[in-house]
């Protein structure tokens, strides 16, 4: 499931993504400060909340290969079940958010989650993702 996922329209079964681990309103929320991160900094941030195949850090990469624009995008990749958390940053972004500030906000999530937490813990990386990009 990625956040920001086009939601099926007129068949009557409710999108895919509502049967994942957050509710309408966290949904709303995450999406909120991915929109916020994008506009503040200049570059694209993405969420994946799912399974990743081993080697995780492997799965992440390949799908921050995925994104539209890779060189300017953040992926935070979250595997519950599996208790793992990637954070991928594309050559442009790596330049803006080093690696230390990556494990910084890694950590806070990881804390976040640790108390039951999802939503607010992608809700706050994001937010402390943003502020270490600045204004792009």
């Amino acid at each position: 499931m990625t956040v920001g996922e086009e939601t099926q329209v007129g068949t009557g079964t409710p999108p895919e993504v509502l049967d994942g681990p957050f509710s309408t309103r966290q949904l709303l929320r995450i999406d909120e400060a991915l929109r916020l991160a994008d506009q503040g900094t200049g570059l694209v941030f993405s969420v994946f909340v799912g399974g990743l195949d081993e080697p995780i850090r492997e799965h992440a990469e390949r799908l921050h290969r995925q994104l539209a624009d890779p060189d300017r995008s953040v992926l935070i990749a979250v595997s519950p079940n599996q208790r793992q958390l990637e954070i991928v940053t594309g050559r442009h972004a790596r330049k803006r958010i080093p690696d230390t500030y990556a494990k910084l906000a890694a950590l806070s999530m990881v804390a976040a989650f640790g108390g039951g937490d999802l939503a607010g813990g992608i809700i706050n990386g994001l937010d402390q993702l943003a502020s270490h990009a600045g204004k792009g």
